[in-house]
């Protein structure tokens, strides 16, 4: 005897994807980038990139003396940009960011 299956009978073959929560302290004070987004930032003063939850990956604009470059930054990782340096990112995964860009600031020694 041979069996017959419908398409209704069949679990689906890929099923969406959905991003992981985030929590709300990891929220606050930050920026949130979706899958399939992307950020462009520029450095009014020095400033730095902190990634809170996700992977980002980070391409520096090319300078006078650089150039450009890529990176992959995971959570609690950071990336200094200096000021008028420019920097691309996206989600490097399928979970969307959550970032914090923030003026840099010196430590006295």
């Amino acid at each position: 005897m041979a069996a017959a299956y419908t398409t209704s009978s069949l679990s689906p073959l890929s099923l969406p994807v959905r991003a992981a929560a985030v929590p709300p302290a990891v929220r606050r004070g930050a920026w949130q980038l979706p899958v399939g987004q992307a950020a462009s930032l520029k450095a009014a003063s020095t400033s730095v990139l902190r990634v809170r939850q996700g992977r980002v990956w980070v391409t520096r604009d090319a300078t006078d003396k650089w150039g450009s470059e890529d990176v992959v930054l995971a959570p609690g990782e950071s990336m200094t940009v200096e000021a008028g340096q420019r920097i691309v990112m996206e989600p490097w995964d399928g979970f969307g960011a959550t970032y914090t860009w923030d003026a840099a600031t010196t430590l006295a020694g």
